[in-house]
């Protein structure tokens, strides 16, 4: 069984609780934790989750989606440093919140969290796409699964860099 581990986080007079991290992940620099940092205001009430089968569907599209993406050739460059139990954790998180799963945001910020990984557009689209195919395998409704894109949509300036 994977064990939490907390880090406590004192900056400027202020205490926050980092990231609850997995005892597999890489240490990270220290990071304000806020909900803001997913990137998008969450949806209103139980529709949008149902329609991902809830937290235990939103965890199959995330490992269906982490499994897709390193074995995808035009997305090697990027992921080969990639901390890929923190990626699974944080955007389990982060859609979690989205869908108003009840579930805070502890990863960092869009720009940050991307800012040394060079992405590019085509490279960005191949993610959007095998996002897509995790959730049709999952059985989202094509409607559902369009209106999460449309909320992640605008983190793409963000996320490409180059």
């Amino acid at each position: 069984m994977r064990k939490f581990v907390s880090l406590l986080i004192i900056t400027s007079g202020l205490t926050a609780l980092a990231a609850p991290a997995w005892s597999e992940e890489k240490p990270v620099d220290p990071y304000v934790i806020s909900n803001t940092n997913a990137g998008a205001i969450p949806f209103s009430g139980p529709q949008m989750l149902a329609a991902f089968h809830g937290q235990a569907g939103v965890a199959r599209i995330v490992d269906d989606l982490v499994a897709r993406a390193v074995t995808d050739r035009r997305l090697e460059e990027i992921l080969h440093a990639t901390d890929l139990e923190r990626l699974r954790r944080t955007l389990k998180e982060q859609i979690d919140y989205l869908l108003a799963a009840g579930v805070d945001y502890s990863g960092r910020d869009m720009k940050t969290a991307h800012k040394d990984q060079g992405i590019n557009t085509a490279e960005f689209n191949a993610l959007v796409e095998i996002l897509q195919l995790a959730m049709d395998k999952e059985g989202v409704a094509f409607r559902a699964q369009n209106q999460l894109l449309a909320k992640l949509a605008p983190m793409k300036r963000d996320v490409v860099t180059r």
